[in-house]
Order: C-alpha cells, then sequence, then structure tokens
C-alpha cells in the first residue's frame, strides 16, 4: 500500500467510484482513496478519457486568454470584460469583485 501524498496517515486503496460532476454532467472513475483524510485521486487516463469526453459534449472549454489594450480615465487605467465572459461569468454591475497581484499576474474574481 501507498502512503497518501496529502496527509501522511492513510493508505491508498484502489476504488471505482469517484464522482466528478462537470457542468452537471457525472462522471464516474477509477482511483484511489485515503483511508483515513478520505482525499480522492482519479487515475491519470480515467481522467484523460473524461476530458474528452466533456470535450465532446462541450462543457470542458479550452484555456482562454485574451489580449486587451487598457485605456485612460481619470487618473487611472480601465480595461473591458468582454461581453461573453460577462454573460459566462454572470456579471454585471452590482457584482463586487476581488482584484489581487499573485506574482506579476493580475486575478479578478466575482465575490458572490
Amino acid at each position: 500500500m501507498r502512503l497518501c501524498k496529502d496527509c501522511n496517515k492513510g493508505n491508498l486503496e484502489k476504488i471505482g467510484d469517484i464522482i466528478l460532476d462537470i457542468e452537471g454532467y457525472i462522471f464516474v472513475v477509477n482511483g484511489l482513496r485515503c483511508t483515513h483524510c478520505k482525499e480522492e485521486f482519479p487515475s491519470p487516463s480515467e481522467t484523460d478519457k473524461v476530458i474528452a469526453a466533456a470535450r465532446k459534449l462541450g462543457v470542458w472549454p479550452e484555456p482562454l486568454k485574451l489580449y486587451r489594450h487598457l485605456s485612460k480615465s481619470g487618473g487611472g487605467l480601465i480595461f473591458r470584460i468582454p461581453s461573453d465572459l460577462e454573460k459566462q461569468l454572470k456579471l454585471n454591475e452590482n457584482i463586487e469583485i476581488a482584484i489581487s497581484k499573485v506574482g506579476n499576474k493580475i486575478v479578478i474574481e466575482p465575490e458572490r
């Protein structure tokens, strides 16, 4: 038996009932579960199959990277969120957002 990678206390046992919920689609896969902390580790081959199926269903989007120019407004810079992202993330002018600096990246998250 292998020791759990997360808690370092329990053993990893083979299981066949890990549930993955992707946009309302339920996938049941094989993998490992810790006997102590109950953390689950889907097998890489099973995960690849789920990703392929989710892509075919259109619920596993490709990574998104957009390029925009900043504009000047008053004493600061602004940028526009494209309307397709606005709809996907259900944003509007009443949603508060959190802006964080992580290394040299800016992370913007809606607060719900």
